[in-house]
């Protein structure tokens, strides 16, 4: 059997290390002539077609009998299984390596760093060698020490990291204004829940809760629904900006988002269906592209009916109101969802503590503040009793609300009550999903205070 014998030269193998045959180059590295059987093999720009050329370090080795003067047996090296010219290279057996080569591998074998070949000799001299044993044991535990556990499980942070790498190298192409950020990003993560949506998912049901009147209020309805809502809604802001309205013509006598949403439903054929994701996805798209260009630093006033917000308080309640409902929605599938950003959360949050004030009065004014509570006249700018609220967690921070006026201004000085509340408990009170009497605040102060802070919180919210 022709076989290589590690120094650049070939022959018959005759299984006792012995080789037979011809040599493809002398043992200083230059071409020989390599002739078997009468064939010439040939000089391929250094070597034969058939001879690999001779590897560093074997000037030292015997080319007939595979071993060194005076240097015991080589390490052998990966082979391939069949040699270039079709016939198959000899095994070298394990037990062929000595002791001294073997021990000089347990650091590579510690680090799975052999050959298959090595790492049978390796182990079979392991069985044999209790001084080898013990090393190999030692080298082992050290390899254990320098590699960290990891999970097979992928980190749940790692695409938020990979998209947060993308944006930083590219930014977007068009400068969305940093007050229409939480807009932008909410509906991409609902869109991002609603793709892979199947009929069934989209005729699951979903129920819109809501307060009003010192009093829970709710309606029954499916996802597809929730979008027609979110829709309909969203077009006050559209049509603030120029835009076309969902509702068209019905739009105009009715302004408020609960007679909106309604007259979308009738004028649908209710209940909608998953083709009412496509105009959603493109208002919203259409939204965020137009305030881009705008110029406008986000004063435009935005109606809903009753009452109105600048566009910049527009743009943070539609995103507030996207993460509330898309949590129903993932609620209704049985889906996780993340609240938003902190960043996001804490300007939702803000928008919601300057809103309370009037939500405050407008209690008052309908007879539903609480019995005790009598504000103080306070002229408009001045300091006057307040509340400090306090939000932990995501989105923190404290706000000082005041409690006689909406022009009041809110004061340490005056501070009467204080509430402590965490972030996503305080939206959803905001939202109405979490009734006021059941908000898990840390409470000190004024009680008449503090209820009535909670009730006008959860009065902000609405269908």
């Amino acid at each position: 059997m022709t076989a290589y014998d590690g120094d650049g030269a070939y022959g018959e193998y005759d299984g006792n290390g012995e080789y037979d045959g011809y040599e493809g180059y002398d043992k200083n590295g230059g071409n020989g002539e390599a002739v078997e059987n009468d064939r010439d093999v040939g000089d391929d720009g250094g070597r034969g077609s058939h001879g690999p050329p001779e590897r560093p370090g074997t000037e030292g080795h015997d080319r007939h009998d595979g071993r060194g003067k005076g240097a015991g047996a080589r390490i052998p090296l990966p082979r391939a299984p069949v040699e270039d010219g079709g016939r198959a290279l000899p095994e070298v057996a394990p037990a062929a390596l000595e002791h001294h080569v073997l021990t000089s591998l347990l650091g590579a074998w510690a680090l799975a760093a052999c050959s298959a070949q090595e790492a049978a000799a390796v182990e079979e001299h392991l069985g044999e060698c209790d001084a080898c044993a013990d090393e190999a044991l030692r080298l082992r535990e050290a390899v254990t020490l320098l590699q960290r556990p990891e999970s097979l499980d992928l980190d749940p942070a790692l695409r938020t990291r990979v998209l947060d790498g993308c944006l930083e190298r590219r930014p977007p192409r068009i400068p969305v204004p940093d007050w229409a950020a939480p807009y932008d990003a909410e509906t991409a993560r609902l869109d991002a829940l609603l793709q892979d949506f199947g009929d069934a998912e989209w005729h699951a049901p979903v129920r819109l809760r809501w307060y009003e009147e010192d009093g829970a209020a709710s309606r029954r309805t499916t996802v597809a629904g929730v979008i027609a809502h979110l829709l309909s809604v969203d077009g006050t802001v559209a049509s603030a900006l120029g835009l076309d309205d969902p509702l068209g013509d019905v739009a105009a006598p009715t302004r408020a988002p609960a007679a909106r949403t309604e007259a979308y439903w009738r004028a649908s054929h209710y209940p909608p269906t998953r083709a009412v994701r496509a105009p959603w996805r493109e208002q919203s798209h259409g939204i965020v592209r137009t305030v881009a260009f705008t110029g406008d630093a986000g004063g435009m006033p935005v109606s809903y009916g009753d009452f109105e917000l600048p566009l910049r308080d527009a743009m943070l309640d539609r995103a507030f109101e996207c993460w509330v409902h898309a949590e129903d929605i993932a609620d209704a599938v049985d889906y996780p969802y993340a609240p938003p950003s902190a960043r996001h959360l804490n300007r939702m949050i803000d928008l919601a503590a300057r809103l309370l004030p009037g939500a405050l009065a407008a209690r008052r004014r309908a007879g539903r503040a609480a019995p005790g509570d009598r504000p103080h006249l306070v002229t408009a700018g001045e300091p006057g009793r307040s509340l400090r609220l306090e939000i932990e967690g995501s989105g923190g921070g404290e706000w000082l609300i005041p409690l006689d006026s909406p022009g009041a201004v809110g004061s340490a000085d005056h501070e009467v009550a204080h509430i402590a509340l965490d972030g996503v408990e305080f939206c959803r009170l905001a939202a109405g999903h979490v009734p006021p009497a059941e908000a898990a605040a840390g409470q000190v102060g004024d009680r008449e205070a503090i209820r009535d802070v909670l009730f006008a919180a959860a009065c902000l919210s609405r269908m």
